[in-house]
């Protein structure tokens, strides 16, 4: 396990209401970004004064790589990072959300166990659906797993381009899916991929940009949606 966190008091969790949340990524279908969106909200959810926890139980560890470079370059500041696999995975993000305003959990691809656990423990599961009908497609048995799990799903229109009628497209299909769609959507920015290999988020390296403007909406909407409870 790999974990370094910064310190602050517990008045933040118990004013907005959002103590011990936990935010699963999932998408059975590979390639859909997880790993991008859950550092990138992860940085714009610390910089509000979050004090978030990150899980990382995707075998291919990206997650974990990003945050070895952050702490190199940056330091932990307000995120703290754990990695987890088998029946352990369960009760280790229970503690991490008793002592944690947030925990953002990125989970494998495919209905493995350690996907199952992530969705069962969240408050919220994150979707992120590319613009394609290949990626619609792929993304019905995340949203089963989530109902079956009895754990609200939202799905995040993620890579779009921008204006794009197919992404308009694929907000109706997916709405008759019953699935609820995001308002922010995430355009495809190869500033996400800049702040990435420096260890940051794009409200950090280019706090203007309309890629932190997205990232930055798409958490201001996280948060408004888990405060309802």
């Amino acid at each position: 396990m790999l974990s370094t966190s910064g310190q602050k008091n517990g008045a933040a969790d118990r004013r907005t209401g959002l103590s011990g949340k936990v935010i699963t990524v999932a998408q059975q279908k590979g390639g859909a970004g997880k790993t991008t969106l859950v550092a990138q909200l992860a940085v714009a959810l610390a910089a509000r004064g979050r004090r978030v926890a990150l899980v990382d139980i995707d075998p291919q560890g990206s997650l974990t790589r990003w945050f070895e470079v952050r702490e190199q370059l940056k330091g932990g500041g307000n995120l703290s990072l754990s990695s987890f696999t088998g029946w352990r995975t369960q009760s280790a993000v229970e503690k991490l959300a008793s002592a944690n305003e947030l925990v953002l959990v990125d989970s494998p691809p495919h209905a493995e166990t350690e996907a199952k656990i992530a969705v069962r423990a969240a408050s919220l599961v994150l979707v992120p659906i590319q613009p394609s009908p290949m990626d619609l497609w792929a993304t019905e048995p995340t949203l089963a797993l989530a109902k079956s799990e009895k754990r609200p799903a939202l799905l995040v229109i993620n890579r779009a381009q921008s204006r794009s009628k197919l992404g308009e497209a694929l907000s109706e299909r997916i709405a008759e899916l019953g699935a609820e769609v995001a308002k922010a959507t995430i355009g495809n920015r190869i500033a996400f991929a800049a702040s990435m290999l420096e260890g940051g988020g794009v409200v950090e390296t280019l706090p203007n940009s309309k890629a932190a403007q997205e990232i930055d909406a798409l958490a201001k909407e996280i948060m408004r949606r888990l405060s309802r409870g």
